[in-house]
């Protein structure tokens, strides 16, 4: 990697928290620096103020890695939601944040094993191929097969809590999230992460899920080793394939874009509706793609197991027909904890049609044979109805948070998976997905 090496990662509380005050002074030299040259050049930006907010961000998150870094890579994902200069720089936590350097790596297989990679490998490439938010991926060889080792960095699982309590005021404020709102989901955002650092529990999913879905046309999983994974280091074979900005770049024909996003779009289907678990990272930086148009999938880190109750509320709402019956669908949005027992006959009648409204949206694909996900009309819509109820006093005032904690994790897979979709400008055939009773 041509990225800068890191020789050591902050792991006390102490020290991450001496980085957040620092970047906080900094953000506040920036808007200092930026009100001043608003006074001597009325051309310079807000965006300007944001490219260097999101700058001295990024630069500390990307040096404390582990969950501060995986929000702002959850954030890269939400487009509509940052300022563009904070969704291209928080996007580099999707493939090359810094790496790891040589002794760092060296010293996690000997508390591994007890021995050095080179001992346990034929061949290993101290250089990381690449490095992203919970850890990092090199190249080894072993009795001729080519191998990816998945190393996590230190100090990881001991600071998520003490992170996202540093990171959420830095959330709050990009986003626009209450307190109470940040509360509700960083406690699943939190019980996510310390999964994704349950390298022993990855392990299990990975096998397990890889044997569910190995029978989904063009869809290709790594085998797993056991023997040479541990605590803090996942093997597994080599997968090759370019990542989805590089595939792009070849022009891939319309066939092949089509037979990438139908091959996405059926593997969360049977996920979702089949395993009632799914893959819930769906950023491009966990696919890799090959020319025929068949994907690559090697992350399972980050899974959420869908509740029975949840689910059948959820999926519900995509039937038409069910609008019929309005008790019943006051009924799903209680479940779906939209509309609370104690709201208001104004707060019903304000909340009822926007829920409506952007449930046909947003399931739109789901109601057709066929569905065109190059449309630009379609996310034209999604991105002006989210800078809508963005800028609504009634969602700005509510003292009520609106959606089950469960919704954080479908709700972000159902958009990661539309937007890579859309990037592919896949045409899929959606056909296969519900069969309710």
């Amino acid at each position: 990697m041509s990225t800068k090496e890191q020789f050591s990662i902050p792991t006390s509380k102490i020290e991450r928290t001496a980085h957040f005050v620092s970047t906080g002074v900094k953000i506040g030299g920036n808007y200092v620096k930026h009100y001043t040259q608003r006074l001597l050049n009325q051309d310079v930006t807000r965006e300007d103020l944001h490219k260097d907010n999101a700058d001295d961000i990024y630069d500390t998150l990307s040096h404390l890695k582990g969950s501060a870094l995986k929000v702002a890579q959850m954030l890269s994902m939400d487009r509509g939601m940052l300022p563009k200069s904070y969704q291209d720089k928080f996007q580099l936590s999707q493939y090359s944040a810094p790496p790891l350097s040589g002794p760092l790596v060296t010293n996690t297989f000997m508390k591994s094993f007890g021995k050095m990679p080179s001992q346990l490998f034929d061949t290993f490439d101290i250089e990381a191929a690449n490095a992203a938010s919970i850890g990092q991926v090199h190249k080894a060889t072993k009795n001729g097969k080519k191998l990816a080792i998945k190393i996590q960095y230190p100090g990881v699982a001991n600071s998520i809590s003490s992170d996202l309590r540093m990171v959420k005021p830095i959330a709050v404020r990009l986003v626009g999230l209450s307190t109470r709102d940040a509360d509700k989901y960083f406690d699943e955002v939190e019980s996510k992460l310390l999964e994704e650092t349950d390298y022993p529990l990855e392990l299990k999913r990975s096998i397990e899920l890889s044997e569910a879905c190995k029978d989904i046309p063009n869809l290709h999983f790594p085998t797993y080793y056991p023997e040479f994974s541990s605590t803090r280091i996942i093997t597994m074979d080599w997968l090759e394939g370019t990542h989805m900005k590089d595939f792009l770049a070849t022009n891939p024909t319309q066939e092949v874009r089509n037979r990438a996003g139908q091959a996405l779009w059926d593997f969360y289907d049977f996920q979702v509706h089949t395993l009632k678990k799914v893959h819930a990272d769906p950023h491009p930086g966990n696919f890799l793609f090959n020319n025929d148009g068949s994907v690559n999938i090697f992350d399972f880190g980050c899974i959420k197991v869908i509740p029975e109750d949840f689910y059948t509320a959820y999926f519900t709402l995509i039937d038409q027909s069910i609008y019929q019956d309005e008790q019943k669908v006051k009924e799903i949005y209680q479940t779906l904890e939209m509309i609370h027992a104690g709201d208001t006959e104004k707060e019903i009648n304000f909340f009822f049609p926007l829920f409506k409204r952007m449930i046909d949206m947003l399931t739109l694909p789901f109601t057709v044979n066929e569905f065109d996900f190059g449309n630009e009309n379609y996310f034209n819509g999604i991105y002006q109805f989210t800078e809508e109820l963005s800028n609504m006093p009634e969602i700005k005032e509510s003292k009520k948070a609106r959606g089950s904690r469960h919704s954080l994790y479908i709700n972000r897979t159902y958009y990661g998976l539309y937007h890579i979709l859309y990037d592919l400008k896949s045409v899929v055939q959606t056909t296969k997905v519900l069969q309710l009773a």
